[in-house]
């Protein structure tokens, strides 16, 4: 009952906060360098709220990059990330976004501080992951109305990163209890948008849906690092087509 009231009183207080609704844009100021339109802001936030499954690139080599994202494009992904920890990161996302452009929907992960952001948006990132908290880097997308999903680990860093201004949350790394912490968390913050990343298989990636995560990311259980290793993109096409399927039983998000 107690965390129920504290969870309405945070609620009161957030909309408050931000001029009746948690994450407002109205104080964007769009004479900013890399500043979005509120329309763009609000395609990006559908898009996840439809697809609800992102891919989640790391490679070791700059030559496996794009034929590993490609495989997952060709097995149903239309929400992607490139993480900066792979060579050439930026180089191969800028090809994607020009060559999939309104089809599939590229972002950028690994972001650490506000000039990766502007590197990353520069190269064409209609999104912005990092996999910690970082409240410099979600104001600074916030004022453009540019979509940041932080990285967070325990319920105060998910809330604190949502009154920073970050309308999805990445959950990251795994917790224990898996979709049943989701709910829990969930169901007594229900202001978050909570995006499990690191725990997110093949099989249980519908469950988290179920149990009230917005969307899911998908690391090494879709890029298999075998697969990968032995150029097999075949598998990771069909890791994909897998996933996918599971993910549209569960069907749309409703956006908070």
């Amino acid at each position: 009952m107690a965390l129920r009231l504290a969870s309405s009183t945070l609620l009161r207080q957030s909309a408050r906060a931000y001029g009746g609704r948690a994450l407002s844009t109205a104080a964007v100021d769009s004479s900013l360098d890399r500043a979005k339109s509120v329309e763009d802001y609000d395609r990006v936030l559908q898009t996840f709220a439809n697809i609800r499954a992102c891919a989640v690139l790391r490679t070791p080599t700059s030559a496996a990059c794009p034929k590993a994202m490609q495989a997952c494009i060709d097995g149903g992904f239309k929400i992607v990330e490139f993480t900066l920890t792979t060579p050439d990161c930026l180089d191969h996302l800028a090809d994607f976004r020009q060559r999939y452009d309104g089809d599939v929907m590229v972002g950028c992960g690994t972001i650490m501080n506000t000039d990766d952001a502007e590197a990353a948006i520069d190269a064409g990132a209609e999104f912005i992951i990092t996999p910690v908290m970082l409240p410099d880097v979600i104001q600074w997308c916030a004022a453009r109305n540019i979509v940041s999903v932080p990285g967070c680990q325990t319920p105060t860093e998910l809330v604190s990163a949502y009154r920073a201004g970050a309308p999805l949350q990445k959950l990251f790394p795994g917790v224990t209890g898996g979709p049943a912490w989701v709910k829990a968390v969930s169901s007594a913050l229900p202001m978050l948008s909570i995006n499990p990343t690191s725990g997110v298989t093949l099989d249980n990636a519908g469950e988290y849906l179920s149990n009230g995560a917005a969307s899911v990311g998908l690391v090494a259980p879709l890029f298999d690092p075998v697969a990968i290793q032995n150029e097999d993109w075949d598998q990771i096409a069909k890791n994909a087509e897998k996933v996918m399927a599971n993910v549209r039983e569960v069907g749309p998000y409703v956006r908070k």
